[in-house]
């Protein structure tokens, strides 16, 4: 349950015109920002927010239990705010963003919404349009690799090897069979073609041939 301040709360019931909303930025490398949707910087926790970004609320979607929330903002690129350098070289990723409700007559009268990382950011002329996920989002990513039979390269990359000269226009379904038999490239495959599947728990037993527990492929 997120605390919020008794006067606040009242300020809130009575549906109070005075309430703003600030978001608090803040990069991996630690640097600080502030951003307002009222006409008037505030200064929020020592950190200087300002109302001339065009920083909007956009679609949000809140998580239900270990289901991870999503948001977008908007805002405008320039120098003092979202300076658009700062954003080509990838200093903006990944950093955790906060949103408050203010009440801006008092800004210490405050409560926190939700908490994301900025996740994808798509320019658009001097604007951006960013996508925030919610704490929730990092248990979804995969870490590491995945054991199934498809392989997990990209064809020609540097653990396929495959000589995209030699194939020109060829694309992969990933299959241990592709790989051998269009690519020749059975040595660098990068999945599990005998790792046992839905099909293994309907198997019958080889009838003749050796028995001796190999591949039956």
């Amino acid at each position: 349950m997120r605390p919020v301040p008794e006067e606040l709360a009242a300020r809130i019931e009575s549906g109070a015109s005075t309430l703003c909303h600030v978001w608090l930025l803040r990069r991996v490398d630690g640097v600080a920002a502030g951003f307002t949707d009222h006409d008037r910087d505030l200064e929020i926790d020592g950190v200087r927010c300002r109302a001339a970004s065009g920083w909007t609320l956009g679609a949000a979607d809140s998580g239900v239990g270990l289901t991870p929330g999503a948001a977008v903002v908007a805002g405008v690129l320039d120098d003092d705010g979202i300076p658009e350098a700062d954003l080509e070289v990838g200093l903006f990723d990944h950093a955790d963003i906060a949103l408050w409700r203010v009440d801006w007559r008092r800004p210490d009268l405050k409560v926190r919404l939700w908490v994301a990382k900025l996740a994808r950011v798509r320019r658009e002329g001097d604007r951006f349009t960013a996508e925030l996920e919610g704490p929730l989002a990092a248990l979804e990513r995969v870490v590491g690799r995945t054991y199934g039979r498809d392989c997990d390269a990209q064809l020609g990359d540097g653990r396929c090897r495959v000589d995209l000269a030699s194939f020109p226009g060829a694309s992969c379904d990933k299959r241990w069979a592709t790989c051998r038999h269009v690519f020749g490239n059975a040595a660098n495959f990068q999945g599990f073609p005998d790792i046992p599947g839905d099909d293994f728990l309907a198997a019958a037993p080889v009838q003749g041939g050796r028995n001796d527990g190999g591949s039956r492929r």
